[in-house]
């Protein structure tokens, strides 16, 4: 199964582990450590042109995505529900 983070990107749904508030960089010394980390190993894709407003972990990558963390929850649901 897959899920779509916006713009063309679409990962595969077994390689998500979290997806974040974008709140969550600003609020946690750790999240900013992480981030941090992961632009320097350059694992982090931007989608699109709009502001993000997501975080999104898969194993391989950092994704800030314009959708939602909500939106993307639920996405997620639909294929954990199915599994």
């Amino acid at each position: 199964m897959y899920i779509h983070l916006g713009g063309e990107k679409i990962i595969r749904s077994a390689e998500l582990v979290a997806i974040f508030d974008i709140s969550i960089e600003k609020s946690s010394k750790i999240s900013k450590q992480f981030a941090s980390h992961a632009c320097q190993q350059k694992n982090v894709e931007y989608i699109g042109e709009e502001e993000a407003k997501s975080i999104v972990v898969t194993k391989s990558t950092v994704y800030y995505s314009p959708i939602s963390s909500s939106t993307l929850k639920k996405r997620a649901k639909v294929f954990v529900a199915n599994a």
